[in-house]
């Protein structure tokens, strides 16, 4: 199978590896940064993303961004995958589409709202493609997400992903070309609630790395990542996701891992917040993306909407966005009524 990764970032570059691994693919990576890619194809390694990890040998790096697109395209079976922040996957939308001279199928990496619409990436992706005038069916899509930090995807240790997609047949396609050597990769046609879970447990890690920065024990992170997975439950209801969706790997995996793992960024901030750091001084310090600090608003607005009890991520947003100190925050949850689970 061909297949072309879109962003070298620590994600796209680990998955591309994955699957250049198998030899039954031919991987392609396109980056923004020329310069980046010729230092990953000359030295076997991202050291800007992944320092210190050697990638697969396999795996070709391609500047030209007609020839990365061109390159899966030429295969009916290729596979496109976007390994762009959400803000970015609008403009990569039309550029795909733009580029196809037949069916494509597209893979996004990405996790959040957009920022002022509110939206999901699959909604994105349908209006950009209703706007093209690309009918259904055309072009298919979808979402591989799950609980999965990428320096130990690219170290080949093993994970599970879910991919959820338009068409069950892409999820076929997503399962050839990553259920190999020690990675598993299971299908749902539930768009909106994997997504849903990856998004918000982003601002959930935020909430327990805050904890655990105080110092609040592990009874208190218990109770934060259970009663978190509670209010992802309900968004996700509330927006047309599955029950059991939550209880699987692309919500309650994906949180655990995230707002237990000490790779997450999203934890980091909530530990800097704990430890009394600004949020302008975390993120300069990350030099990565932190997913839940773009979407905590997002989420909150939507809930608010809907009618939905979201308390931590209200909470989060106090702390992120109002200034609240992490232990105002804190009490603030403490101090609210009892209630039946």
């Amino acid at each position: 199978m061909k297949i072309t990764v879109l962003g070298a970032g620590a994600w796209g570059t680990a998955l591309a590896s994955h699957a250049a691994a198998d030899a039954r693919h031919d991987v392609v990576l396109w980056g923004r940064d020329a310069d980046q890619l010729a230092a990953i194809a000359a030295t076997g390694s991202n050291a800007a993303y992944l320092p210190g990890v050697a990638l697969s040998a396999r795996l070709a790096c391609e500047p030209d961004f007609g020839r990365a697109v061109d390159h899966a395209l030429a295969d009916a079976a290729g596979l496109l995958i976007v390994a762009t922040p959400v803000s970015g996957l609008r403009e990569m939308t039309r550029r795909l589409a733009a580029r196809r001279k037949g069916p494509l199928a597209m893979l996004w990496l990405c996790k959040g709202f957009e920022s002022d619409t509110h939206a999901l990436p699959h909604q994105m992706v349908r209006e950009e493609l209703d706007a093209l005038g690309v009918a259904p069916g055309e072009i298919d899509y979808g979402v591989l997400t799950g609980p999965s930090f990428a320096r130990e995807v690219a170290q080949g240790l093993p994970c599970a992903l879910t991919v959820a997609g338009t068409d069950h047949a892409l999820a076929d396609r997503a399962q050839a070309a990553f259920h190999h050597h020690a990675m598993r990769i299971y299908g749902s046609d539930d768009l909106t609630g994997v997504e849903v879970g990856g998004a918000v447990k982003n601002v959930l890690a935020i909430a327990t790395g805050a904890s655990d920065g105080l110092g609040l024990g592990l009874n208190a992170r218990a109770a934060m990542v259970t009663r978190g997975l509670a209010e992802m439950t309900r968004l996700g209801l509330a927006l047309g996701g599955r029950m059991e969706t939550f209880m699987g790997l692309a919500g309650m995996g994906d949180l655990i891992l995230t707002a237990t793992g000490d790779l997450s960024r999203n934890r980091k901030v909530g530990q800097q917040l704990a430890a009394g750091k600004t949020l302008d001084q975390i993120l300069q310090d990350l030099g990565h993306v932190a997913e839940g600090v773009r979407c905590a608003q997002a989420v909150a607005a939507l809930a608010g909407r809907l009618g939905v009890e979201m308390p931590i991520t209200r909470a989060v947003c106090a702390v992120l966005f109002d200034g609240l100190p992490v232990a105002d925050a804190v009490a603030r949850l403490l101090q609210r009524d009892a209630r039946d689970e």
